[in-house]
């Protein structure tokens, strides 16, 4: 009955805020990002850390403003996030553009499931929207981790079904895929694989942002047994709530070594951070294990 409850008030709130015209959204978005930033002071040790870690060559103005930046943002993807409720197709269209879809769909013809990998960059909640730029996939699947809060859980499946793709829970990506490979289904899965590892003890490492860090490379292994080839979709912001989205090929300089197609993609990430630091998912403990 509490998550039933739960469930309900969520989805109240969002609703609410999915019927407000952007403008009003973004007034309320701006008033959120002072409460966060200055108020709630929402995991700012974290986020001072894992700057200063990642740029030490800054100044401490530099870091402040990419600080502001990744509250902006962060508050933004709040009230975005909401819209998916209540959001045309051609708002959709107006938002986001996409480049690169014919890639996935060359891959596709040439016998080849696509992984897509992307991180944790501007709002990634929209990323489905790039289903509508392709056409050769007949099932088009993201991977997501359960939440702890099963109401919370619940309303933000709702919100990412809107642009129908396939809802894959961690535990069932590996047997699932295998399945669609060998039923002959074209198909493209999308990887947010920047989070930290599961795991205290990896096996797999890199260095990213100047830091030794540990990954897990599930998506590239599981991409070995089905014969797949690797993407990555560059996100640039072109201003508030508007955003282009770019597929590009994952090429590794060797397939030499370990995970080289994971390696090749945490450098790619890199090189999009870098271009605008703020708007990474700069609050997660990514370096907690090292």
């Amino acid at each position: 009955m509490r998550e039933k409850l739960r469930y309900a008030l969520y989805r109240g709130l969002f609703t609410s805020l999915a019927l407000l015209p952007f403008p009003v959204l973004y007034c309320i978005s701006d008033g959120l990002r002072m409460l966060l930033q200055h108020v709630i002071k929402y995991r700012r040790g974290i986020i001072r850390m894992n700057l200063r870690h990642s740029f030490p060559e800054k100044t401490e103005k530099e870091l402040r403003d990419i600080e502001k930046d990744f509250y902006t943002q962060f508050a933004d993807n709040i009230v975005e996030t909401s819209k998916l409720l209540n959001i045309s197709d051609r708002q959709v269209d107006k938002r986001i553009k996409v480049e690169g879809g014919e890639i996935v769909d060359r891959l596709i013809d040439e016998g080849h499931p696509v992984v897509m990998y992307l991180g944790h960059y501007a709002n990634w909640e929209y990323v489905p929207a790039v289903v509508r730029h392709f056409t050769k996939p007949r099932l088009c699947a993201q991977v997501y981790k359960s939440l702890h809060d099963k109401a919370f859980d619940r309303l933000m499946l709702k919100v990412r079904s809107r642009f129908n793709p396939v809802s894959l829970p961690q535990e069932k990506v590996f047997r699932t895929m295998v399945r669609w490979y060998r039923d002959k289904v074209p198909f493209i899965t999308g990887f947010v694989a920047d989070h930290r590892s599961n795991s205290s003890i990896s096996h797999h490492a890199t260095t990213f942002l100047g830091q030794h860090t540990p990954f897990n490379p599930g998506g590239e292994e599981i991409g070995r047994h089905i014969n797949a080839a690797y993407v990555y979709l560059d996100v640039e912001k072109t201003g508030r709530g508007h955003y282009k989205m770019i597929i590009k090929p994952i090429n590794p300089e060797s397939l030499d070594g370990d995970s080289p197609y994971t390696r090749r993609y945490y450098e790619m990430l890199e090189e999009t951070i870098r271009r605008r630091p703020g708007l990474w998912l700069w609050s997660h403990r990514r370096w907690l294990y090292q």
